[in-house]
């Protein structure tokens, strides 16, 4: 693994992140890892943030809310598709994820929170806000298109704490 700034590639995993990327929890001894097509790397706070959203009815949500980081792993060259299908369709709830879809982690660097090898960019993150989305507040188009059953997501912006590169 090769240590890089947070912006290094932040071009090639906003593009790739609408493929899908692999949001990883641990709270104790529990871990979980699910797809995302959505999020977004910033700059907030004098830090850089790495933003991800989390529907309330997901298991990756009932982890998150007891932990204080997560990581994001990435797979630029479109590797993965069908872990990323399984990550995305099943709930860690009733599968075993990493062993169902045959993927493997490695221990953090920054974080306690493991990352998913095979993929090209990691991003560790310690979550410093989260906020609940307020319906009201949305354009009511994307209300009507994206949340016709009003499960909203939660946002959990994170501290980037260790960006990588696997080699």
């Amino acid at each position: 693994m090769k240590k890089i700034a947070y912006d290094d590639y932040i071009q090639e995993a906003t593009r790739a992140l609408s493929k899908g990327a692999f949001l990883t929890v641990k709270s104790n001894d529990k871990v979980n890892t699910m797809t995302i097509g959505w999020g977004s790397i910033g700059y907030c706070w004098g830090k850089p943030v790495f933003m991800v959203m989390v529907r309330d009815s997901r298991y990756t949500y009932e982890l998150i809310e007891k932990s204080d980081e997560f990581t994001v792993s990435i797979p630029l060259k479109g590797q993965l598709k069908e872990a990323l299908k399984f990550c995305g369709t099943k709930s860690g709830r009733d599968y075993d994820k990493f062993s169902e879809s045959s993927l493997s982690i490695q221990a953090g660097q920054d974080v306690n929170t493991p990352i998913i090898k095979g993929c090209d960019l990691h991003y560790e993150c310690k979550i410093k806000f989260k906020q609940v989305m307020n319906p009201n507040n949305l354009d009511q188009k994307y209300n009507k298109d994206w949340y016709p059953q009003k499960d909203y997501h939660t946002l959990y912006f994170g501290e980037i704490v260790g960006t990588y590169l696997e080699e």
